[in-house]
Parts: C-alpha cells; structure tokens; sequence
C-alpha cells in the first residue's frame, strides 16, 4: 500500500531528523498526556510512582484504506445493538455458557454470578456498553475488504491514548513532517478527526443521567474499577477528565481487591444502591450512579473468593454497571463465532434488518466451533493438521492480549488440553493484511520495517434489558483506535508489550 501521494512511505529519515523527531515526539506526548507507566523492563523501581514515558507510538501515522475505515464506523451503531440484544437474551447466552464452561471455570464463575443475582432478582434493568469493535484489513482476489478481528465489551481501553495520537500526528503534519528532506509522501495527509475521549465520556454521562435521582440521600458519582499499579493511568484519567467535563461532578478510581472494603450496600435499603467512601474522605459518602469495569475481564483480577463476592455485591446493586454480567459474556468468543457460522440463523434472531445483517456478515471472517458438532469436527481436523493449521488462530474466551495461539502452536496446546474441553475455544482464519511500512518508537528505541494495523471503532450505548421492544436509550458511534505491530508479532495488545499508538491516514 502506499501514500496519498503514491511515493514511498514511511519516508527516509537521515540520522538528524530521526533524532528531531523523536525528541519532538517524546515532549509533545508527556505535554499532551500520551503516556504510560514505565514498564519494569525500562525502570526497575519507581515506589512513588512520579515516572512515565511517551506511550509506545508510530513515527507516522499509517495507510488504511478510506472506504473500510468509513465502513467499519458506518456500522458500529448497528453492532452496539446488536450486542444489548444479545445480553438482553439469557436463553441464548446460557446456551453458550453450557458449551464452554466444562473447560472455562472463569466462565462459569462469570455465570454463576449472574444466577445468584437473578435468584435473589435484580434491582437495575439498566446497562452501558462503552465497546470497541476491532478489525484488520483483508486482501485476497477481491481486493481490500474489512474483517472483524473480535468484539470487546468490557475494558475497551485506549479510548484516551488514541485521541491524543491522532493529534500527536495532525501537530507533527503541520510542523514537522514539512521540513524532511523526503516529504513528498507526506506533503498532502487525509488524517481524520478522532473524538474518542469525548465519544466515550458522553457514554458514561448518558448512564449517569439515565440512572436518575440518588435515593440514599448522598450526591452521585462514577466509580471507575481499576487493576493495582496500573500503568495505563493516564488513558484511563483522560476519560475520567472528560466526564467530569460533561457535568459528572465525581468521579473517583477504585482498584478492584478494595470494592467490598471500600463500597457497601444499605440492607435496609430495598434499592441497593452502591455507596462508596473514598479512602482519603472515609466520612464521605457517595452513591455510585455508574460503575465503569477497567478490570475485572480475566481471572488473573478473581484469585480470591473475595472477588467474586465483589463482583456479586456490584451485579445485585443499582449501580448501572459497565459491563454487566451478562454484557461481559455476549464478548465471548463463541459468541462471535455462533454469529458468523453461515448456516447459522442466530443473527436474524437479534437483528431485524435484512439490509443491516448483510451489512454486518460482511465484516465476519470465517470462525468455526471446536465441538463435536459436524462442522466441529472439520476444524479440528484443520486445527491438528501441521499444515492446514497455519491458517488459523485458536482463540480462548478471553480479553487482554496474549492468550491466543496461532499456527504452529495450536495442536501443541491442544495437546495439553483434554478433548472434552475444546469446545470452549474457537478456530479464527488468519486475515491477510496488505503490506504497510512504518517507524514505531517503544521505550525510546526505534523499530522499522512492515506493520500490521488493527483499527479499532468505539460505540456507546444504554438500554434497558427488561424493554421488550428492544429500543435504546443512547447509541453512538464513538471514534477510533489504531493499534499498529511489527509484521513479524502474532500479538496486538499495547498494554501486553505487543503493539503501538497509531493513527490513520486515509488512502
């Protein structure tokens, strides 16, 4: 793929302006909040925590084509009901459960959440979906076509980061990338607007409004969840910034192992609502109107009993919870996978449209179950066949990064897996990115040579589940993420060591 221009990208860079432009790049992002903790590779001890770095970020912002960039944001309002409608189905989702829990105990440790709950019954209908929908660019004889990659419906990070990348790389087209000596291919850049802090915030301020009046005499607030020693704070405090700036008047950090210290709920109070302390001004009470998940996706945060009860004592509150249960398992893998079978009709189920289900299967790449369903059975074929398993990923039901297992790796794991248990992984066909050349500066080194790009499309959403009628309350679409890899690099995930900041250029 090449520019806008048509000349060769990324530019040539002799030694000075490499050294100019990353000097550039690292003060503008520590000005402008594009940053992170330190990893322990880069620093050893910071016990005060008073250090950051420039996040990991591409010299350039990179080619994507314009039409599968306007595609995949055409369609995110589309998939943001999509998936309230599949939380809105217990049925469904329950079905999905029983398929793979026997080999996911975190799965099952997620359902029986919500099984307690609902025994006990639930006193907020009400839910948020702050979700990102992620894809890659597929080339084959048809051309460029985009491919949905996964669905994130709990802690879809980089919202904050990805809004400050974009203007990183609009700020160095307007002062920097003039003055090389080799410009041409990037004299003239289609860099589009990027509102994601902004997009995302709204979201959480239409929870806030929705959750109405607080009942236990305490003023409001959004608790936003987060894991200890999070070195990702700064994307995370660009969002909390931006609700404060629609109106929200608290907004306080909560790290998960503190909720049940730290939060408590009435007995005699039949509304349940969700009262917090905050450690600093324990005489102070607040009623948290929305509980935003930055943890919580994967077992590494429930490795107590404690943490599950926490989890429980979240779910049977009025707290609006992003993500609810329920919602954090419509992002399971199988999920995507039952919804993409061609066979399958469960697509008609949550969307009415004709036009919008075609719309949707255009984005879906070939996923396959790893039952002992027909179809089952010819994945694992694929999937323990040394060969055959080159085009495939093998997917657990997972978030994060880092858990997958591609090609030659997937009948090694299998291996270790008894086989009554593979169904609660899935089998992914590789996409076939077209090529992309960039410069990524990480931990103050430069890297150069092809990329992959995953573009990423934020949507906000509220609902209610109990409406019949399936409407809902607020949906968005909520701007973008491009997260950008060395081609050689199976993972994508930022915050995992894998991928980099990165923006778009339409081409």
């Amino acid at each position: 793929m090449t520019s806008a221009s048509g000349d060769s990208f990324p530019p040539t860079l002799d030694a000075r302006e490499r050294e100019h432009l990353v000097q550039v790049i690292k003060d503008w992002s520590i000005a402008y909040g594009l940053a992170v903790r330190p990893p322990p590779a880069v620093v050893n001890n910071d016990p005060d925590g008073i250090l950051a770095i420039n996040a990991p970020v591409t010299l350039f912002p990179s080619p994507f084509p314009k039409s599968c960039f306007e595609e995949a944001r055409a369609i995110q309002r589309a998939y943001n009901e999509l998936y309230a409608n599949i939380s809105r189905d217990e049925d469904f989702l329950r079905d999905i459960v029983q398929e793979v829990a026997g080999g996911d105990d975190f799965i099952a440790n997620l359902w029986n959440v919500h099984l307690r709950v609902k025994k006990e019954g639930y006193v907020q209908s009400l839910a948020l979906g702050l979700f990102r929908s992620d894809y890659m660019v597929h080339r084959d004889d048809d051309g460029l076509q985009i491919k949905q990659v996964e669905f994130n419906t709990i802690a879809s990070s980089f919202g904050g980061l990805s809004a400050q990348t974009s203007l990183l790389h609009k700020h160095l087209a307007q002062t920097e990338y003039p003055l090389l000596q080799d410009s041409s291919s990037v004299s003239s850049l289609d860099l589009p607007p990027n509102e994601s802090t902004a997009g995302l915030a709204a979201g959480l301020k239409a929870a806030y409004d929705a959750y109405g009046s607080a009942t236990s005499g305490h003023p409001k607030c959004i608790l936003f969840l987060v894991q200890p020693g999070e070195r990702n704070i700064f994307d995370q405090r660009h969002l909390e910034y931006a609700a404060l700036r629609t109106g929200v008047p608290f907004v306080f950090r909560l790290t998960f192992p503190d909720i049940l210290a730290r939060t408590r709920i009435d007995p005699a109070d039949p509304s349940r609502a969700l009262l917090y302390s905050p450690p600093h001004n324990p005489s102070k009470t607040f009623e948290a109107a929305v509980t935003y998940l930055r943890a919580g996706y994967g077992p590494g945060d429930y490795q107590t009993d404690d943490a599950w009860e926490a989890r429980y004592h979240l779910e049977r509150s009025r707290t609006i919870a992003c993500p609810t249960v329920l919602t954090q398992l419509a992002g399971m893998k199988k999920v995507q996978q039952v919804l993409a079978t061609p066979s399958s009709s469960e697509l008609e189920k949550f969307v009415a449209s004709r036009a919008t289900r075609d719309a949707l299967l255009r984005t879906f790449t070939n996923i396959f179950p790893l039952d002992a369903t027909d179809a089952g059975l010819e994945a694992r074929r694929l999937a323990t066949d040394q060969e055959a398993c080159q085009r495939y990923v093998m997917k657990p039901q997972r978030e994060g990064g880092g858990n997958n297992f591609y090609r030659g790796a997937i009948p090694e794991h299998l291996k270790t897996i008894p086989e009554e248990h593979w169904g609660s992984y899935i089998l992914m066909e590789l996409i076939t990115p077209p090529p992309v050349a960039n410069i990524i500066l990480r931990n103050g080194k430069l890297e150069q040579g092809g990329v992959i790009c995953e573009l990423g499309i934020y949507g906000a959403c509220v609902w209610d589940q109990a409406d019949k009628d399936r409407k809902l309350i607020y949906n968005e679409e909520s701007g973008y993420l491009l997260r950008t890899k060395g081609d050689q690099s199976e993972e994508g995930g930022v915050a995992a060591g894998y991928g980099c900041m990165d923006s778009v250029l339409l081409v």
